[in-house]
């Protein structure tokens, strides 16, 4: 594995926030050991929302086609975004719709299950929150995170797929230090 995308779902591109220093500490572990990193800020695109079941079929715009580049070029993604309401922001849901454009995840077949066109390739999921984490895993079934685990990367052929989920994001900053040192060598081990 040589080639890793960070996809940044943090909706506020102007950093600062714990999924900008945690995506930091994991392209820092890649980079020293010696993996190639590219990487998508959704917070910094200008992103349309899919409003009619045929627009999934037409090429989306320049901006989705060049993030779609990157992933492809990956074997490995590692994608961060905040908790919101139970779920992925709106605008992170939003570019992985227009990412899945132009059949860019699904291939086109006779059969009755769509057929992945991004396999060989794994991906991280990383999300933060500020209630626990084992209260949103075992009160709210995960849901959100599963949902995007199975009917956007699963379905797209990636995998596996590994979770982090961090709560209680307002804790400690002895705790911070600690996922800023999981998060470098997870990215070390491009995991």
């Amino acid at each position: 594995m040589t080639h890793i995308c960070i996809i940044q779902g943090h909706p506020d591109s102007r950093g600062g926030h714990l999924c900008h220093g945690l995506a930091d500490a994991y392209r820092e572990g890649a980079i020293e050991a010696g993996y190639q990193v590219s990487e998508v800020d959704i917070g910094g695109l200008t992103i349309d929302f899919v409003r009619n079941p045929d627009d999934m079929a037409r090429p989306p715009n320049d901006t989705i086609l060049q993030a779609q580049q990157r992933i492809v070029e990956a074997e490995h993604l590692m994608i961060i975004y905040p908790l919101w309401l139970g779920t992925m922001p709106a605008l992170v849901k939003a570019f992985f719709e227009q990412a899945a454009c132009g059949d860019f995840f699904l291939e086109k077949t006779e059969k009755a299950w769509p057929v992945g066109k991004l396999k060989g390739r794994s991906a991280r999921l990383v999300v933060t929150m500020g209630m626990p984490a084992a209260a949103y895993r075992l009160v709210m079934g995960s849901h959100g995170v599963k949902g995007f685990e199975s009917g956007i990367l699963g379905i797209a052929g990636i995998g596996p797929i590994r979770e982090t989920l961090y709560g209680n994001v307002e804790g400690s900053q002895r705790t911070r230090t600690k996922w800023l040192a999981k998060m470098r060598d997870l990215g070390a081990r491009a995991r």
